[in-house]
């Protein structure tokens, strides 16, 4: 889902289709509430490299990209 987000426009389109995912599946989200979700967003975005690792994508993501910031989203939603 976010391996097409590369610029302001498909960065917006994403954060679209996050929302409706959350208004239509809210029980598959670990991080319901903004207080949660933000926590979340926060660690993730310290640990995304082991994300990029495990998944083996070449991403840096100490250099910001609408993807890096469409993926700590995505990976908030989930973030223990």
């Amino acid at each position: 889902m976010t391996n097409t987000v590369n610029d302001r426009q498909t960065f917006a389109d994403f954060i679209d289709k996050l929302y409706q995912d959350y208004k239509e599946n809210s029980s598959t989200w670990i991080n319901k509430n903004l207080d949660e979700f933000l926590e979340a967003m926060s660690a993730y975005a310290k640990d995304i490299d082991g994300y990029y690792k495990n998944t083996n994508q070449n991403v840096n993501a100490d250099n910001p990209s609408w993807r890096v910031f469409a993926d700590i989203l995505m990976g908030a939603k989930i973030y223990e």
